[in-house]
């Protein structure tokens, strides 16, 4: 029969069909109804009700009836790349009036330079991945993009901050906030529209029992396979045999340099270290490995973005010490206080200290700064006072670490993994209290947050032997979406029994998320706990979402590291 003979009969009984499926759907709440794929046409007005802000959204988006989420969503990233561009031409010629800006002014405009050029790199990136592919990514590929569109929101909030702050002397606000304010609406639907079609409603889920210990090794000894004339090097120096131990999975060096402080290896500084490094390494080739001999560096460390997969092994904590005193009272900006400062993709320490000796007087002193995806610092120690740690952005692990400080002495918009780490609160002045974190996730669709696993929390020696009543919390929310977890970490009585501090009145309390999960300690009552819409105690299930294997995908990236770790709950 020929297939056209019947048109109208067809339509008919479609149509008849159509709406009965309508009125149903209507009616009984069928969940399915309601369901629809990414790739089916829906208005601008409707997908733009899946973002933070509709009509916003609306005003950007082409006014279509016929896109579906990854025509929508491509556009936003286009238009989200154009914007940067133009934001980045702002910022020069601004720059090019220094001459009429205070110091803290352009220390200001250069840190959002900085931030504005990673966030064009980092859309560049997503536009290859959305413009290649019109399905849901794998698990991998999705967690990748949603890093680097989370980052470009951070990075853009950071630059409003530093702007805010300086703002009372000048006039370059009033030219940035505007620009600031729509940038920040355009990443966030262009965030929330790549959430929606490309990332899977479900990742892998981290099992509930322990994942497998990579490399359950002690005091900071990595499994590193090198080449005869690099262990020769390597054994020369640091005195001490690689290790043996039997396993599949080795740390490929591809090659080593020597920093001493004599001058009878291959640097003196490690600056000069790392600008002998190789450029764009790729994670297949190895690391570049920096050896850093015992002693006190007296200087400011920045690891820049093209130094990839750079290893800094070092003789141990307090032996081998970073140090610096940048602090905000000095003049510097919270983001480029840090003594060490580190934005290459790959990046791992070993056995190192690193220090701010500002003191709680200077007010906010970063020790580190890292805003390096897929970093990774074991046996380290970080040490400072207000704002110690500076988990900027991007995908981080901490793997028996130390750190010491005051007031949100951890801080910062990474997805951030701390494990086997111990904190360790200082006296502040006589007018502070004591906040180990205070995350700053601005946007619900960011895939960051701190994850605190299996720690150790207990006062530093100042404080303990301090006659002052300190108050001293799990941390405040510094900005909206707040969010932190401690699970099975030990709390000593030191932590208030409310657990957790305001920021400002009721700002974030209910759109913030804290938990706290099977944690052990006189600190660890939850019975008094604050009871913010946003705070909750948690059960394995939901602890499970911020483990090693779910909340960073870390079994995809740290095997290479050789650095110990597990993937699930203990």
């Amino acid at each position: 029969m020929n297939s056209t003979a019947m048109p109208s009969k067809l339509f008919f009984f479609s149509s008849i069909f159509t709406l009965f499926f309508f009125v149903f759907c209507l009616f009984a709440s069928v969940p399915s109804c309601a369901d629809t794929s990414p790739s089916d046409p829906v208005s601008t007005t409707t997908i733009c009700k899946s973002t933070p802000y509709p009509s916003f959204c609306k005003s950007v988006l082409p006014n279509n009836s016929s896109g579906n989420v990854y025509d929508y969503g491509r556009f936003s990233v286009r238009k989200s790349l154009s914007s940067a561009n133009k934001f980045l031409s702002l910022i020069d010629k601004y720059l090019l009036r220094s001459s009429t800006l205070t110091p803290s002014a352009i220390a200001a405009l250069q840190d959002c330079r900085f931030l504005a050029q990673l966030n064009i790199d980092f859309l560049l990136s997503s536009g290859q991945t959305v413009n290649s592919t019109a399905s849901t990514l794998p698990d991998t590929k999705a967690d990748d993009v949603q890093t680097m569109l989370s980052a470009i929101l951070t990075n853009i909030q950071t630059c409003f901050d530093g702007i805010q702050v300086t703002a009372s002397a000048w006039s370059v606000k009033n030219g940035l906030s505007a620009p600031i304010a729509n940038d920040t609406k355009l990443f966030s639907v262009s965030l929330a529209l790549f959430t929606k079609g490309w990332v899977p409603k479900k990742k892998k889920n981290a099992s509930k029992k322990p994942g497998r210990t990579r490399f359950a090794l002690q005091n900071g000894k990595l499994p590193l396979k090198m080449s005869e004339r690099q262990k020769a090097i390597y054994e020369s120096v640091s005195n001490r045999k690689l290790l043996q131990e039997s396993v599949s999975e080795q740390v490929l060096v591809s090659d080593i340099v020597v920093v001493r402080q004599d001058g009878s290896q291959n640097f003196t500084t490690i600056n000069d270290a790392v600008a002998a490094a190789p450029n764009n390494t790729k994670a297949a080739n190895g690391y570049f490995l920096i050896y850093v001999t015992a002693g006190v560096y007296e200087e400011y460390v920045s690891i820049p973005k093209n130094k990839k997969y750079l290893m800094m092994i070092g003789d141990g904590i307090n032996q081998t010490v970073i140090t610096g005193n940048h602090s905000y009272v000095d003049g510097w900006t919270t983001f480029n206080s840090a003594t060490f400062a580190v934005v290459a993709q790959g990046f791992v320490a070993v056995n190192m200290t690193f220090r701010n000796t500002a003191g709680a007087i200077k007010h906010q002193a970063v020790a580190v700064r890292s805003g390096a995806d897929l970093s990774t610092f074991y046996f380290c120690s970080f040490e400072g006072y207000q704002d110690t740690l500076y988990v900027h952005s991007l995908r981080q692990f901490y793997r028996d670490c130390d750190i010491y400080g005051t007031v949100d002495f951890i801080f910062g918009n990474a997805a951030v993994v701390f494990q086997n780490c111990n904190m360790h609160p200082r006296l502040p002045m006589s007018n502070q209290f004591n906040a180990i974190t205070a995350q700053g996730r601005t946007d619900p669709n960011q895939n960051t947050g701190i994850s605190i696993e299996n720690c150790t929390i207990r006062a530093a020696d100042d404080l303990a032997s301090s006659s002052l009543t300190i108050k001293t919390y799990l941390g405040r929310p510094w900005k909206e979406y707040s969010r932190t977890v401690y699970m099975q970490s030990f709390m000593d009585r030191l932590i208030d029994p409310a657990g957790w501090s305001e920021w400002s009145g009721d700002f974030a309390l209910s759109t913030l998320y804290y938990a706290e999960f099977n944690n052990t300690g006189p600190g660890s009552d939850t019975s008094k706990r604050v009871t913010w819409a946003g705070y909750h105690v948690i059960n394995a299930t939901n602890a499970a979402n911020f483990t090693v294997s779910n909340f960073l995908l870390g079994d995809d990236w740290l095997p290479p590291t050789g650095v110990p770790y597990y993937g699930g709950l203990l």
